[in-house]
């Protein structure tokens, strides 16, 4: 059974999604708000899935002095999401991150889960996909079974999530462009790497663009939606239009 460790910030506005909020029609408050959103849709997939999650929240101290809170909220704030999307909040298992990068913590973790726990298979993911759905958690770990290493490849060169049943060398494996970089890590432990479907993530305005559409596309056509995330794009009224042939972002007031 996989063990998937959700990378989770509190979901403090210019904190999280800070570039989203920069290059779209969104406050820094309602990047958090989405960001929150994305990370309960994650937490519903997981919980469908036949993996287990665990919530790895920053601690105060490992978060941006500016976005410290002196009451030290961090896991209460990340733990309240967990209440608001699972039906059963004791699924999931909280562990505060060690590590001074991003790198650092998820490799951490990934270590701690192969080596000390003896798990299976593990694996890591920011919650900034919210298409990424039970059935691809499920195909995830079927190809775990068979391959080392398993990548969800995204745009821009990300990956939406990264499986391992082996160790890789974690030094700046997510370094841009981390699907590459992770890759070049297995190869050079000798690992045997799969990739998973394409998959769009949300960091930024443009990755608006694909995911605005999708969401209203499938909500229209009653189809499956990551419900949390659908929720937030509908009641911003977020929308996609034609602006002299190019596809542009809009909020309907």
């Amino acid at each position: 059974m996989t063990v998937v460790a959700l990378m989770a910030d509190p979901p403090r506005p210019g904190l999280v999604l800070s570039e989203l909020a920069a290059t779209s029609p969104l406050s820094e408050a309602e990047a958090a708000d989405l960001y929150a959103a994305m990370l309960k849709d994650t937490m519903v997939a997981v919980s469908r899935s036949g993996g287990d999650l665990l919530v790895n929240y920053r601690s105060e101290e490992l978060l941006p002095e500016a976005y410290r809170d002196e009451e030290g909220t961090a896991e209460a704030e990340v733990r309240t999401l967990a209440v608001d999307a699972l039906d059963d909040p004791d699924e999931a298992r909280f562990e505060v991150q060690v590590g001074s990068s991003f790198d650092a913590r998820a490799g951490n973790t990934v270590m701690h889960l192969l080596r000390d726990e003896e798990v299976q298979s593990a694996a890591v993911v920011r919650g900034d996909a919210p298409f990424f759905t039970r059935a691809k958690l499920d195909t995830l770990s079927m190809q775990l079974r068979t391959n080392e290493v398993v990548l969800g490849p995204s745009t821009e060169g990300r990956a939406y999530v990264a499986g391992f049943t082996a160790s890789i060398d974690f030094t700046d494996a997510f370094a841009t462009p981390e699907l590459e970089t992770l890759t070049a890590r297995a190869n050079d432990a000798d690992n045997d790497v799969a990739f998973l479907e394409m998959q769009s993530t949300v960091r930024t305005g443009a990755d608006l663009l694909t995911l605005v559409p999708a969401v209203r596309a499938r909500w229209q056509a009653e189809r499956l939606v990551p419900g949390h995330t659908a929720e937030f794009v509908v009641e911003t009224g977020l929308r996609v239009v034609d602006d002299d042939g190019e596809p542009t972002l809009v909020r309907e007031e």
